[in-house]
């Protein structure tokens, strides 16, 4: 591999689920898995016609996402894979992830992925309540939970994230420790805390009269408790919703917060390659008659790439170095820090816990700042 050689993710959006949970706003499709090798000969064929544009790049990340890739079938996903090694692209020590669903995953199926090469799985856990997992449509259980991590590592995984939600409907902060401690005994590599968002036309929308819903400062509370917690447990945090045991962060993720290149490939999926941003609609049909349609593209420009650069930057627990940043900017950074919101670290500015928490006005400040 020659210096001039580039990096880039690929990213598959897997658009089938078994049902869909009640506060899902993703693309995901329940009740058409007739529809799944159809789907399957469509991607291959946009696969097939994108690698052209691939030919200077190493791919060094791949992701499989959802949906539920699990519900798809190892056997599927392998193909994919087969396929991106025809390039002779794909490094031999590329990150290869795969999103699964307690209820989905068998071992016979795990042991195909790792001989393919997949070497991380993404659990979708969410909760160690089977109460709440009832409430929000999910289909497994905490036992399910237990026994697919147990099946990840007799298969020879040695790289597995839970995903949690706190801020579930008739959650306390009791249950939001519980099922933190539940999750740290089955020791993953990697663990995903995102706050729930109850989004409009969902299925939890629609009843979210019905349920009482931690306010925006339980929230607050229960993130602060879970990053205390994993730091506590040796558990790096590296992003706002992200933590990892050292040197298991997310490669492929990592790329989105440093505005590395990567390509995606199925409806709603995102890229950002060969200086464009990009967006699939998410139209299935459309992606099964072959069309590449987009529901958003642009080129951006090099002030905005550079105020992308410090926005995503600063989701990031290394923030950004303070002598890329306009006076105005570091002023409001320097203000933060002064409110415990953020610090200032062997030059880099980066928000604190507290300041993740509002990082949304934070940055919203800068904006303003570097748009003058």
């Amino acid at each position: 591999m020659s210096d001039q050689d580039k990096r880039l993710g690929v990213y598959f959006h897997i658009p089938f689920c078994a049902s869909k949970c009640a506060y899902c706003d993703f693309c995901s499709l329940p009740g058409r898995d007739k529809l799944m090798p159809y789907y399957q000969d469509a991607l291959l064929i946009q696969l097939q016609e994108t690698m052209p544009r691939m030919t200077d790049y190493f791919i060094d990340t791949v992701y499989f996402g959802g949906g539920t890739p699990s519900y798809y079938g190892a056997r599927r996903i392998v193909e994919i894979l087969q396929e991106l090694k025809v390039t002779n692209r794909l490094m031999k020590q590329s990150e290869i992830t795969v999103e699964c669903n307690p209820d989905s995953v068998r071992r016979k199926e795990l042991r195909m992925l790792r001989k393919e090469g997949v070497n991380r799985l993404s659990i979708g856990a969410q909760s160690a309540n089977d109460d709440l997992l009832r409430l929000i449509g999910r289909r497994h259980n905490w036992r399910q939970v237990e026994m697919a991590v147990r099946r990840a590592r007799k298969a020879g995984f040695r790289n597995v994230s839970i995903d949690l939600i706190y801020g579930l409907p008739e959650q306390t902060m009791t249950r939001w420790q519980a099922n933190l401690d539940a999750a740290l005994a089955l020791a993953p590599e990697h663990l995903s805390c995102y706050g729930l968002k109850v989004e409009e036309g969902t299925p939890l929308f629609a009843q979210r009269e019905r349920f009482t819903l931690p306010d925006d400062d339980a929230q607050a509370d229960m993130y602060l408790s879970a990053v205390g917690l994993l730091a506590r447990q040796g558990y790096e945090q590296y992003e706002i919703s992200n933590f990892c045991r050292p040197g298991r962060a997310s490669r492929h993720n990592s790329r989105y917060w440093t505005l590395a290149e990567y390509l995606g490939f199925g409806p709603g999926a995102h890229s950002d390659f060969g200086g464009e941003r990009f967006a699939l609609a998410r139209d299935l049909d459309a992606c099964l008659a072959g069309h590449i349609v987009y529901s958003e593209r642009s080129a951006p420009s090099a002030r905005e790439r550079e105020t992308e650069r410090v926005m995503l930057a600063l989701r990031t627990t290394r923030g950004v170095a303070a002598d890329t940043l306009p006076e105005a900017a570091r002023r409001i950074l320097r203000n933060c820090e002064a409110h415990g919101l953020a610090h200032l670290s062997g030059g880099f500015y980066a928000l604190t816990p507290r300041g993740f928490l509002v990082s949304n006005a934070i940055l919203v400040d800068l904006l303003e700042t570097m748009e003058l």
